[in-house]
């Protein structure tokens, strides 16, 4: 929800001097012009991101996004020198099917001498083997250890990924005595108010703190990624960059300094970089709905009604059979067994509204929306009624992007005017307004879920199984098809 120079304000708190970062997210939105937009703002901190090229834009053909990313495309960002690997290849299945634009992606990077990320949650076996034998070095997804280790075995290297939602820490880090050399920390999807509170020096305590032993800990965090990548990050050698931090000690890793190319850019748990006003790059053209747009009439299901089981903590889900209650021919939530109504608005052109049952998300009143959903990012939403849905959802279209929540007694929004996807405001103005927004959702509205915004925004993210919803419709993730 941060532009890349507030995420940078936020970061440097905690000891964090660059990262590696996939800009796929405002690639689907706006194209390339979101990458330039990623690297170009960047820049204009004193901090160290070294983005990729986006491998998957669109994520799948199932599915409406805001521009497309060629395997020319690719290449040409590939050489540029701003550009450092192909991030996450998540079209598993063209790997393994030989998919011929895929494999020009992946061969641009090997020509560039250029790591290609991974993206396989649940390939095991000869899957995994073929997959990582293309050329894919890296997987952050992940969800038990058993599958790590088979990936790990055929060389591929293991990222921990602990988000605001998907939790992979527990599950992982025992591996880190034996396989420190061959893993590194991540926080993939993590809300502001999240990093406002830490970053990868969190994950250092906790991994001490589980009997790690500190060197393996912080080769995994320092090390491994720096050299993996080639970035342009300084290792303490002589005539390196002198990007370092002070500890107050290598048990709890509260970060005293954080130094970048010798100058400091955070003290005492201060920032020292200024937030820039950066343009306002979007791609949101569609009008506000109407209560009708939302209902779900039962003749357009067949006898058997397939609901999305969200799982706190997991980006995966289950696929299970509802029962929804129906009035004059039309579905409507059965909130007494939390079986709400979830439905994907196009935001690039006025279509049709997608609509499916979803369960486990506890809202007792209201609905909630956004227009993070990933990958292609059109607005998801989540509610007990169509009149609730509907006000969620035009929140969120007033301000060209946004999360939304309305519950019986109030209603709140979040803007992102930046592609529908980050705000433009001081990170920490944006970690207090999420922090607000997600406290109504849990407190006045009943969700039970950890971090339901962020749950929300992977309900549409069709390459992680087994059930999710697009803007065409309700997509099984294992048959790789729309449910029929």
């Amino acid at each position: 929800m941060l532009v890349p120079s507030e995420f940078a304000k936020l970061a440097v708190v905690h000891g964090t001097v660059g990262t590696i970062s996939d800009p796929h997210e405002i690639a689907n939105v706006c194209g390339m012009a979101g990458v330039e937009f990623m690297i170009a703002n960047g820049k204009t901190v004193p901090f160290k991101f070294h983005f990729g090229a986006p491998s998957c834009v669109p994520a799948t053909v199932f599915e409406t996004a805001g521009a497309t990313l060629l395997s020319g495309d690719v290449d040409a960002l590939l050489q540029n020198d701003d550009i450092f690997y192909l991030s996450e290849m998540m079209n598993f299945p063209g790997v393994l099917f030989g998919d011929e634009e895929v494999y020009k992606k992946i061969a641009a990077a090997k020509k560039q001498g250029k790591p290609v990320d991974g993206h396989a949650p649940g390939l095991r076996g000869d899957d995994a083997k073929k997959y990582i034998e293309a050329g894919i070095s890296t997987d952050h997804e992940c969800f038990t250890a058993e599958e790590a280790l088979d990936k790990l075995k055929y060389g591929m290297k293991i990222l921990i990924r602990e988000g605001s939602a998907a939790k992979n820490f527990e599950a992982l880090i025992d591996l880190m005595h034996e396989h420190y050399d061959m893993m590194m920390f991540c926080s993939d999807d993590k809300h502001p108010d999240s990093l406002a509170a830490g970053h990868i020096n969190q994950l250092c305590q906790r991994a001490v703190a589980k009997g790690i032993d500190v060197f393996k800990v912080l080769q995994a965090a320092c090390i491994n990624p720096v050299e993996h990548y080639k970035m342009n990050i300084g290792l303490l050698k002589e005539g390196d960059a002198a990007d370092f931090i002070v500890v107050k000690d290598l048990i709890n890793f509260k970060v005293m300094q954080t130094y970048i190319d010798g100058q400091p850019v955070a003290e005492k748990g201060e920032s020292k970089i200024e937030t820039v006003q950066s343009e306002l790059l979007n791609n949101f053209d569609c009008t506000e709905k109407n209560i009708a747009d939302f209902e779900f009439a039962v003749s357009d299901l067949g006898q058997t009604v397939y609901a999305i089981e969200a799982l706190d903590g997991q980006l995966i889900t289950n696929k299970i059979i509802c029962k929804p209650i129906v009035k004059n021919e039309v579905y409507e939530s059965d909130v007494a067994n939390d079986f709400l109504k979830i439905v994907v608005v196009n935001r690039y052109k006025n279509a049709p509204v997608a609509k499916a049952f979803i369960k486990n998300f506890g809202i007792r009143n209201g609905a909630i929306a956004s227009s993070v959903a990933h990958d292609s990012h059109n607005i998801v939403a989540v509610g007990v009624d169509d009149e609730s849905i509907c006000k969620a959802v035009n929140l969120v279209i007033k301000e060209s992007g946004g999360v939304s929540a309305v519950s019986n007694q109030k209603e709140m929004v979040l803007g992102l005017p930046v592609a529908g996807l980050m705000s433009n405001d001081d990170g920490y103005k944006v970690a207090a307004a999420y922090t607000a927004i997600d406290k109504m959702v849990k407190s006045a509205m009943g969700s039970t879920l950890t971090a339901p915004f962020m749950t929300l925004s992977f309900m549409a993210l069709l390459v992680i199984p087994h059930l999710k919803l697009s803007d065409l419709g309700l997509f099984d993730g294992d048959e790789f098809t729309f449910v029929k």
